[in-house]
């Protein structure tokens, strides 16, 4: 009679075992999903937002070029007229050196963009009451008469926000590719909680103690598996349980 109560007593222990870990359990896999889903959510956001960067950044490096070429096409210009000049100063034809020095004066002044006259030496405060002479004296310039594409830092700002856009566009990239791993993840520990459920589900079909002893020692390893990996991974990016809570 007491065998019977005993084997009575520990088969309710082990029910009340299965019922608490089957709740523990359940509660760990609502967590693990939700989770899961919040980074499957980032990593969608992560994702457009990089698309969206990028496509703007490819849009910023072809006005770069466009803006490049312009310049290109101008500089060409500038270098025709200084081989003009040069030309008409050899052959002491003072008409056209004043003619091609006015072009070349106002050429610059009405087309030059900052950064391209900071590059050749060109001042914006030249007055224009004798543009022969001030053409001239710039032209002494090394400066005026170096290709300012020769010069790598000049030719990259051109794209210089176009690579800050394509850069940015990466890093959220990465951040994205990070969610999906998270969110695999996830989805990894939530199966190994449904295994979990299984075997606790199953363990009261066992009527052998020692069978339902392994069952639930099998579960119980699971579970601490699972449970220690998921704590392994990161959360998602500004996640807070109070922010869900607020108005």
């Amino acid at each position: 009679m007491t065998e019977i109560k005993k084997k009575k007593s520990t088969a309710h222990i082990l029910e009340i075992v299965v019922v608490i870990m089957l709740g523990i359990t359940a509660l760990f896999t609502a967590w693990a999903s939700w989770v899961g889903s919040l980074h499957g959510g980032n990593q969608s956001t992560n994702y457009t937002k990089s698309n969206n960067i990028a496509a703007e950044g490819n849009s910023e490096y072809n006005a770069g070029v466009q803006n490049m070429m312009q310049d290109m096409m101008l500089w060409s210009e500038v270098s025709d007229l200084q081989i003009d000049i040069s030309f008409a100063q050899d052959n002491g034809n003072d008409e056209a050196l004043e003619q091609a020095a006015n072009k070349l004066f106002f050429k610059l002044n009405d087309n030059l963009t900052s950064e391209m006259a900071t590059v050749i030496g060109w001042n914006w405060e030249y007055a224009s009451d004798n543009p022969t002479e001030i053409v001239l004296d710039w032209m002494q310039n090394e400066q005026a008469t170096v290709s300012p594409f020769s010069d790598e830092a000049f030719v990259s700002s051109y794209f210089a926000s176009a690579q800050t856009l394509l850069a940015e566009s990466d890093a959220v990239l990465a951040q994205g590719v990070k969610d999906n791993t998270n969110g695999d993840a996830y989805g990894l520990v939530t199966v190994i909680y449904g295994v979990v459920l299984f075997l606790l589900g199953i363990a009261g079909s066992f009527k052998s103690d020692k069978n339902k002893y392994v069952i639930i020692a099998v579960s119980l390893l699971s579970f601490l598996i699972a449970t220690i990996y998921m704590l392994t991974i990161p959360m998602p990016t500004g996640f807070s349980v109070i922010g869900f809570f607020k108005p």
